[in-house]
C-alpha cells in the first residue's frame, strides 16, 4: 500500500480517495498550500483507505466515484453507517457520472467538485480556490443536517394540465428559492412536502451543467408537484417548480402577461453560473409584492442582495436559520444585510410556502 502524506501540526485532516495520480498530486498541493489544512493524505482506492482510516480518521474526505476494487458509492453509504464524515465527491461532468453524484448526494455527501476528462490538471489549478474553500466548509459543516432522504414516489402524481386549473387564490402567486452547498437535501425535503396547489416556484441550486437535469428528474419521480429543469420562455404555473439549468442563469419574464422565465448565457455572477442574485433581482422587478423569496444553506453570499431587492420592492423574504442550514453562509449574509423580513427553519419551509 501506498501512501503519501504531508504537513504537520494541528488543523484539518483531509484523505483524498481516487485512482488518478494527477488528482492525488495536484489536490495534495492545493490543500497543502492552506494554513487551515494540517495533512493531507492520499490512496488510490477504497480500499486503502479503509486501511488508513483505521489508524487516523479524517475531518473531510475526497472521494472519486470510478475506482477499482470499490466504488465510490459502496465506500460512500460505509462511511454514513459507521462514522458520518464531510465527504466531498470528485466526479466528471459526464452524463453517467451525474447521475451517479446524485445518488452520492442522496446518500449524504457534502458536496461534489466536477473535474473534465481532458486538462485535469490545468483545471485543478485554475480552480485551486474553490476546491480549498469546499473542503474548509465541509469541515465546519453542520453534518446531522445533511439528511440522507428515502422518499416514495406519489402513488398518483397530478398532471400538470390538472395543476394549470387549480385554485389560485395565493398571497403571492411566485416563489423564488435559492440555495448552494446543502441544498440538494433541502429542496427535497422541502418539495416532496408540497401539495399541488402551491404557487409557481423558481429555484437556483449552485449545480453544474448536467447535474441539473438529474437531480430535476429525481425530485420529479418522488414529489406530487411538476419539478422539470427550467428551458427558455417556461410557463411558471401553480404545482409547478423549474429549476435552472447549471452553466445559464434564470431570469423571471412576463410572457403575454403570464409568468415565464427566460433562460439566458451570460458571465458569472458571484462566480456562480446560474446566479441566485440574477433570479432574485428579476424577480424583484418583475412580481415585486406578488413574490415570496426563500434563501436557504450555501456557502458564500450569493443571493444576500437579490433578496434585499426584493425585500425593497414589497417581496417577503425568508432566510433559513442557523441551527438548520449545512452551511450558514448565504443566509446569514442576506440576514446582516437586513434583507429577510423572517428567519424559520427548514423543517418550517414547506408549510410556509403552503400558507402563502
Amino acid at each position: 500500500m501506498v501512501v503519501e502524506t504531508a504537513g504537520t501540526g494541528r488543523g484539518l485532516n483531509v484523505l483524498i480517495v481516487d485512482d488518478s495520480a494527477v488528482v492525488r498530486q495536484v489536490m495534495s498541493e492545493l490543500l497543502q498550500a492552506d494554513k487551515a489544512i494540517a495533512s493531507v493524505s492520499s490512496v488510490a482506492d477504497p480500499i486503502f483507505a479503509m486501511r488508513r482510516m483505521e489508524k487516523d480518521w479524517p475531518d473531510v474526505i475526497v472521494l472519486d466515484i470510478e475506482m477499482p476494487r470499490m466504488d465510490g458509492l459502496t465506500f460512500l453509504k460505509q462511511i454514513m453507517q459507521q462514522r458520518p464524515t464531510p465527504v466531498i465527491i470528485c466526479s466528471t461532468l459526464a452524463e453517467q457520472g451525474a447521475d451517479v453524484t446524485m445518488k452520492a448526494m442522496s446518500l449524504g455527501a457534502f458536496g461534489v467538485i466536477t473535474k473534465p476528462k481532458m486538462g485535469l490538471k490545468g483545471f485543478l489549478l485554475d480552480s485551486a480556490n474553490d476546491v480549498v474553500s469546499v473542503v474548509k466548509a465541509a469541515a465546519s459543516a453542520r453534518l446531522k443536517n445533511i439528511v440522507r432522504t428515502v422518499s416514495k414516489p406519489p402513488s398518483v402524481k397530478p398532471s400538470l394540465a390538472a395543476n394549470s386549473s387549480l385554485p389560485r387564490h395565493h398571497k403571492r402567486n411566485i416563489v423564488a428559492i435559492g440555495t448552494s452547498t446543502g441544498g440538494t437535501q433541502a429542496l427535497e425535503r422541502i418539495l416532496v412536502a408540497l401539495p399541488v396547489d402551491v404557487p409557481g416556484i423558481v429555484i437556483v441550486q449552485h449545480m453544474p451543467e448536467k447535474f441539473t437535469a438529474m437531480f430535476a428528474q429525481r425530485l420529479n419521480s418522488l414529489c406530487q408537484i411538476e419539478v422539470k429543469e427550467a428551458e427558455d420562455r417556461d410557463l411558471v404555473l401553480p404545482g409547478r417548480a423549474l429549476i435552472a439549468p447549471g452553466g445559464r442563469h434564470m431570469q423571471l419574464a412576463r410572457i403575454n402577461g403570464r409568468y415565464a422565465v427566460n433562460v439566458i448565457d451570460g458571465p458569472l455572477v458571484n462566480r456562480h453560473k446560474p446566479a441566485v442574485d440574477v433570479l432574485f433581482r428579476s424577480v424583484a422587478k418583475i412580481a415585486a409584492k406578488d413574490a415570496a423569496g426563500y434563501i436557504l444553506t450555501g456557502m458564500g453570499d450569493d443571493g444576500a442582495r437579490g433578496l434585499l431587492e426584493m425585500r425593497q420592492a414589497g417581496a417577503e423574504t425568508i432566510a433559513q436559520d442557523e441551527a438548520s442550514c449545512v452551511v450558514f453562509g448565504m443566509p446569514k449574509e442576506a440576514i446582516e444585510l437586513d434583507a429577510a423580513s423572517r428567519i424559520i427553519a427548514l423543517d418550517d419551509v414547506a408549510r410556509d410556502i403552503t400558507e402563502l
